[in-house]
């Protein structure tokens, strides 16, 4: 069994709470951070015993895991036990999940709203007020998902350097 210390537990405990919150089983977070703290692939073992969980619980976190892409798996010579590890760059961390949550969540919302608007089109009976909020919805998320696809395309170097420009950015575009 591994032994954390204060802060890496205090760290993990934060992460599987930010994780609920997030809409993210908790012991999928706690797993992502001990992973993401831990300098040495682990095994289901050792990640069963050091966060008190059960053996299934662990299994299928780390298959959620797997599925957002944060997970890789090691083999350890002498060991037939997978190991696990998730990324080092949190920034490259961050874009996966970007990425699978507008997977997830946006292209399913704009291919609705897209639907809803040629229904609506198509209705015997129009309701230009439903009309006109669906189009200012679905602008609002064509818009956000071209800006997301375009900042996605940058380097992660250049998102770095951009996200230090802040406020200089925002003093350039109120002008």
């Amino acid at each position: 069994m591994i032994s954390l210390s204060p802060v890496q537990q205090k760290f993990i405990l934060h992460w599987g709470e930010m994780g609920t919150r997030w809409g993210i089983n908790r012991t999928v977070a706690q797993i992502h951070a001990l992973l993401y703290i831990w300098p040495d692939p682990l095994n289901a073992d050792d990640i069963r015993q050091t966060l008190s969980v059960a053996r299934s619980n662990v299994s299928n976190s780390l298959k959620e895991l797997n599925g957002w892409g944060l997970l890789r798996t090691v083999q350890k010579i002498g060991d037939r036990k997978d190991h696990y590890q998730t990324m080092d760059d949190p920034w490259e961390m961050f874009r996966i999940v970007g990425n699978e949550r507008k997977r997830r969540e946006m292209d399913p919302t704009v291919a609705m709203l897209a639907e809803c608007l040629e229904e609506q089109k198509n209705a015997r009976k129009t309701d230009l007020y439903t009309e006109k909020r669906l189009s200012e919805m679905k602008e609002f998320f064509d818009s956000s998902s071209a800006c997301f696809e375009k900042l996605n395309s940058l380097p992660t170097a250049t998102l770095r350097k951009l996200s230090k420009m802040g406020d200089k950015l925002l003093r350039l575009l109120s002008i």
